[in-house]
């Protein structure tokens, strides 16, 4: 069929033809935004679960909900680069400056909001220095001390309860949110647990692997209490076909049920995978009807296709010793293994071990779902690293 009719295509953090099975989160977030209407307190958002799950997906979509409120809103993403740290808060000065902006030009602009876009400036030039151009004067002496968690509270109780009197929220969309540096996250987790307190509407939305709720834990002990934390895990069966026939049939295409049952299967219910397979199976089928031979092909496609950039993007960042270790991890495919058997498997003591495991961890490749046990932040990454081995 003719490729540029494609429905399907897979990417980070490209929204589905159908978005199917996360209804449950886009009504809690939903719920935040009309409680923060009716100026009743609430708490943050924290999604987490595997890579290819459609985490992404669902904070622009929370984000594009946030807009059409009228939310004063900030983007950021963690990144653990050495150079990661000066980035994120230059795109956290950036993202501010670009906000406030567009909040000038609209309705809500009150003599309190105003008044706080000089604390957004002051916090801005305290991050980014003074070359950030806004066309508002700073405002002396908040947000400019240079503590990052002293001035983003300042400009936090400057604009949240500026925003709250139109009914508005001021919130911070994190994607990747367990890379942020500790300075910054440990600010963030404070800020919103004063907001908490004194009824701010101030929301930290936050993205990141399975390890997120954990890391927040550490930082701040309370940050348990914080926020509605969301677990995204693989869809259902009915939710997968959804994703694959939907898109299809709006375009006059169907899938025989064999056909439509082998690439369900193949994709685990993993949004990312379901996209790869529905694009390979579309440019293969040469008829309206997708068969299960199409289907048999179409699964072998795009696994080259997950074995040419979705992997191997983590495989390459792994030195020889580390993913020795992944392979080790891999004779168990994708459920948990405890360090001490992976150690076992390489016949080596497990304290050998720890600088490669915690180096695969800051990598964002293994997580720890418990104590004592290791377990991959990509779906089907076993498989993959097998096929490297044969």
């Amino acid at each position: 069929m003719e490729s540029a009719l494609n429905p399907f295509s897979p990417g980070s953090g490209l929204r589905p033809p159908a978005l199917v099975g996360r209804q449950a989160e886009i009504d809690a977030f939903d719920l935040l935004v009309a409680r923060t209407r009716g100026q009743r307190p609430s708490r943050g958002l924290v999604l987490h679960g595997l890579r290819g799950v459609g985490k992404t997906v669902l904070l622009n979509s929370f984000r594009d909900q946030a807009e059409r409120a009228d939310w004063f809103i900030v983007e950021i993403e963690g990144r653990t680069e050495a150079s990661g740290r000066e980035a994120v808060r230059q795109r956290l000065a950036r993202s501010l400056v670009l906000s406030a902006r567009k909040l000038q030009r609209g309705k809500l602009v009150s003599g309190a909001v105003s008044s706080a876009l000089g604390t957004v400036k002051s916090f801005g030039i305290s991050l980014a220095g003074p070359t950030l151009q806004f066309d508002v004067p700073a405002a002396t002496g908040r947000a400019d001390s240079g503590r990052l968690d002293v001035d983003l509270e300042e400009l936090v109780e400057d604009l949240a309860p500026a925003l709250s009197k139109a009914a508005s929220a001021f919130a911070i969309f994190v994607d990747e949110m367990q890379d942020l540096d500790p300075e910054l996250l440990s600010a963030l987790l404070a800020v919103q647990h004063r907001a908490g307190q004194r009824g701010w509407p101030f929301y930290v939305i936050g993205a990141g692997l399975p390890s997120l709720p954990a890391t927040l834990s550490a930082s701040k002990s309370y940050a348990e209490r914080l926020y509605n934390y969301r677990a995204i895990a693989a869809l259902d069966e009915e939710a997968s076909i959804a994703a694959l026939s939907r898109p299809a049939e709006e375009r006059g295409v169907r899938f025989d049920q064999q056909a439509l049952s082998m690439i369900v299967s193949a994709a685990g219910g993993y949004p990312y995978f379901l996209q790869t397979y529905g694009q390979a199976v579309w440019d293969i089928a040469s008829d309206r009807l997708i068969t299960e031979a199409d289907a048999a092909d179409a699964i072998v496609a795009g696994t080259a296709e997950l074995d040419m950039g979705f992997f191997p993007a983590r495989w390459e960042r792994a030195t020889r010793s580390e993913r020795d270790y992944l392979r080790a991890m891999s004779e168990s495919g994708d459920a948990p293994v405890r360090s001490a058997v992976v150690a076992e498997r390489m016949g080596v003591p497990p304290s050998r071990l720890s600088p490669s495991r915690q180096s695969l961890i800051e990598k964002g490749i293994i997580y720890s779902p418990d104590r004592g046990l290791v377990a991959f932040t990509v779906p089907h990454m076993a498989q993959f690293v097998l096929r490297q081995r044969e």
